[in-house]
C-alpha cells in the first residue's frame, strides 16, 4: 500500500472516529439519542451552565456537534464542519476548565481532543476518501477554510465571554 493511501486511509479513520464521536454527542442533546435528555433537558443543562437562553444554546451546540460531526465523517465541508465542531468544543472547555485538565476530574480534556481534532481535520482536508474529494473540493477551498475559522472563532468568543459574564453575576448575586 502506497503512503498516499496509508494518509488518506488515516485521515478517513480518524474522521469517522471523531464524526462519529461528535455526532454522537450532538444527538444527545438534540435528540435524546444515546442516553442523552434530548432538547429540553439540554436547554434546562445549558441554562444553568451560564448558557442564556439555554434553548438556542442547546440547539446551536447540538448543531455544532451533530452537523459537524455528521459532514466530518462524510468528509464534506471538511473545513465548516471542523470548524463548527471546534466552535462548539470551545465552549464546553469553558464549562470543564475550572475543574482542570484531566476528565476524571470532570475537566476539559475530552471536548479539548475532540475540538482539536476537529479543528485539525478541517485545516488539513478529508483526504481522498471524502465526498469533498468526490465533488472536486468545492466546499473546500482555502477562502471556506479562512471564512469558516473566522467565524467559528468569533462565535466561540462571544458565546463563551457571555457566558462566563452571566456566571460571574450569578456568583456575586
Amino acid at each position: 500500500m502506497g503512503s498516499a493511501y496509508r494518509k488518506d486511509i488515516g485521515l478517513l479513520a480518524l474522521r469517522l472516529g471523531a464524526g462519529s464521536a461528535l455526532f454522537a454527542h450532538g444527538a444527545q442533546k438534540l435528540f435524546g439519542w444515546f442516553g442523552g435528555g434530548g432538547l429540553a433537558a439540554t436547554a434546562g443543562a445549558m441554562e444553568h451552565m451560564g448558557f442564556r437562553p439555554g434553548r438556542p444554546a442547546a440547539v446551536a451546540a447540538g448543531l455544532g456537534e451533530a452537523g459537524g460531526g455528521a459532514l466530518l465523517a462524510l468528509g464534506l465541508a471538511t473545513p465548516a464542519a471542523g470548524a463548527a465542531a471546534a466552535g462548539a468544543m470551545a465552549g464546553a472547555v469553558a464549562v470543564h476548565a475550572p475543574a482542570g485538565f484531566f476528565a476524571m476530574s470532570g475537566g476539559f480534556e475530552h471536548p479539548a481532543l475532540l475540538g482539536w481534532t476537529a479543528a485539525s481535520l478541517g485545516l488539513a482536508g478529508p483526504g481522498r476518501f471524502s465526498l469533498d474529494h468526490a465533488t472536486g473540493h468545492c466546499l473546500d477551498r482555502p477562502w471556506v477554510i479562512a471564512a469558516a475559522f473566522g467565524a467559528a472563532a468569533l462565535a466561540a468568543a462571544a458565546v463563551v465571554t457571555t457566558r462566563n459574564r452571566a456566571v460571574s453575576e450569578d456568583a456575586s448575586a
